[in-house]
């Protein structure tokens, strides 16, 4: 069974994931078509969105989605949120709740957003929510700002693409106290 169309809401935008719109292959792009399928989206509010699917490649237990591909695909969008929110980070902390088994083949709409940003620390927070509402996975994370210097020089067209939707979202995050 192919992965159906994953599209998001009509209030969505289409985006580039900052890290996966490299040229480079990383874990997530290189999912067989049976394989945990994803397209990513900003919403309004400049949440990362993402529309994903977990065809018969991320079984776990018999019939139900790995949490490793659940845990994965949070972490991809927890942190594709603080980068468009300007912030390029790597994750310190990352708690993962399990919240209902996943059943294969299905839809699920996860949502990243930064919570707080202080210094060089930034909270994120996300769900993974099936179409009829269940909370199958949720998390929390504390990821820590590297120094762009230190980072590996972005192709032009990816770093336009970023700074162009970074220019466009005005996140409102509240004030941090750590």
């Amino acid at each position: 069974m192919p992965a159906p169309p994953l599209d998001g809401a009509p209030t969505w935008t289409p985006v580039p994931h900052p890290a996966l719109a490299q040229p480079r292959v990383t874990f997530l792009q290189a999912q067989p078509p049976e394989g945990l399928q994803v397209a990513y989206f900003t919403d309004p509010a400049g949440h990362l969105r993402a529309r994903a699917w977990f065809g018969p490649h991320t079984q776990g237990p018999p019939g139900h989605a790995h949490g490793g591909s659940m845990a994965a695909l949070l972490d991809e969008v927890v942190g594709g949120a603080a980068w468009i929110a300007g912030h390029p980070v790597v994750a310190a902390t990352l708690q993962v709740r399990f919240r209902a088994m996943l059943p294969l083949h299905t839809v699920v709409t996860a949502t990243g957003r930064v919570v707080s940003a202080s210094g060089r620390r930034v909270r994120v927070s996300g769900e993974l929510v099936g179409p009829s509402g269940t909370v199958y996975a949720d998390a929390e994370g504390l990821f820590v700002a590297i120094d762009p210097d230190r980072l590996p020089p972005m192709p032009e067209a990816v770093e336009a693409q970023v700074r162009a939707l970074v220019d466009s979202i005005e996140p409102s995050l509240p004030a941090g106290s750590d």
